[in-house]
């Protein structure tokens, strides 16, 4: 009996403030039958979803929201890098280091220079 193997699972990887890229991306990915793990909203960047909170308890969702997201790049194959206009910030870098380390591909959603 044959084994059928999974399709390539892509984390993707940027600044919150190209959620309409993330949204676009994800769906491209999809179509082209990748599984996508990506940030928890399209519709709203973090900070603005926990605005409700006190700074506090907001860098405390923060810093677990970081956590998951490099747990989401543990499960993946491939990182693809929302780099919209070759801006990468430094959370994104930070996340595409920690994906090379784990030997992990990265591409880039545009080619240029944030690539380095």
């Amino acid at each position: 009996m044959r084994v059928k193997e999974r399709p390539a699972i892509v984390c993707l990887c940027g600044s919150v403030r190209f959620l309409e890229a993330f949204d676009a991306a994800s769906l491209a990915e999809t179509l082209a039958g990748r599984i996508v793990l990506s940030v928890g909203s399209h519709r709203q960047r973090d900070e603005d979803a926990l605005a409700h909170l006190s700074a506090e308890a907001q860098r405390e969702a923060l810093s677990r929201l970081a956590g998951l997201h490099r747990a989401k790049i543990d499960l993946a194959d491939e990182v693809l890098v929302i780099n919209v206009s070759g801006y990468v910030g430094e959370s994104t870098r930070a996340e595409i280091d920690y994906a090379r380390a784990q030997g992990k591909r990265v591409r880039w959603l545009e080619q240029g220079e944030s690539q380095g």
